[in-house]
């Protein structure tokens, strides 16, 4: 029994429709578009070799991306599932709290917040025992 025969792709006519509108309107990722390429082709009956071909993509995406689907259905093969990682040290209320404090009026002594007063006021509130001026950096270029 070869990998096609595994995972057979069957896509109802809606869904069929969505991948369409996915591929054809407005700005997407290029991730995105090829999984759904993949799909409707799948579904269509193409080989494997033909999709690699045809699209440019390794063997291993097409059999990842088909398998996904029959598993978790089609949104499943089009988004990956969220990565494991570190928790962030400051929760969203925290963040909020720092970037207000950033806004406010400088401490005593100071003409204006820097990167590193903010950064020890993280660990004076105690959010975090320990906290990077280039942590506050980054939060306060995403609030931009």
């Amino acid at each position: 029994m070869g990998k096609n025969a595994r995972y057979v792709v069957n896509l109802e006519k809606h869904e069929v429709e969505y991948l369409e509108g996915l591929i054809s309107q407005g700005k997407r990722s290029a991730r995105l578009i090829t999984r759904a390429r993949i799909l409707l082709k799948t579904a269509s009956g193409y080989k494997d070799y033909e999709i690699v071909e045809a699209l440019g993509v390794s063997d291993r995406r097409v059999y990842t991306t088909r398998k996904a689907c029959v598993e978790g259905g089609v949104d499943a093969a089009l988004h990956d599932l969220p990565r494991p990682g570190h928790k962030p040290k400051l929760t969203d209320k925290q963040c909020a709290q720092v970037i207000a404090t950033a806004c406010s009026s400088a401490p005593d002594g100071h003409d204006h917040w820097t990167l590193r007063l903010l950064a020890e006021q993280v660990v004076k509130l105690e959010f975090a025992e320990s906290y990077s001026h280039e942590s506050v950096r980054q939060l306060l270029k995403k609030t931009r």
